[in-house]
């Protein structure tokens, strides 16, 4: 149990963090120009945001934790197929890949609560 919490708190504060910093940091920005998706960066960044916040609720209501968690690993794993288009290295590639598969096991384990 305390791990599934400290996994929780984990994926929230990052995504919090990474979400709010698209929008004070230009270097978020460019990251998006990169990738070609330069329109879908302010959207992404507040589903991000919204996520976080959904992960931390959902600690008390599991079905604010299962759309939070499995909206989560469904954008990561569209981050991971967007950074294999741009042929970005495994390394690059590798935070997309842990938080989609850190929030996939949030939202599986979630289903048996």
């Amino acid at each position: 149990m305390i791990l599934r919490y400290a996994l929780i708190l984990l994926s929230s504060l990052s995504f919090l963090g990474y979400g709010i910093s698209y929008f004070k940091s230009t270097e978020m920005k460019l990251e998006f120009k990169r990738f070609g998706l330069e329109k879908f960066g302010a959207p992404t960044a507040t589903l991000e945001v919204l996520g976080g916040i959904g992960l931390l609720v959902g600690i008390k209501f599991n079905p604010i934790l299962l759309i939070s968690a499995g909206g989560l690993a469904l954008l990561m794993l569209l981050g991971v197929v967007v950074r294999m288009k741009i042929k970005d290295s495994l390394l690059v590639s590798l935070p997309a890949i842990i938080f989609m598969a850190l929030n996939g096991y949030l939202f599986f384990i979630s289903l048996t609560i």
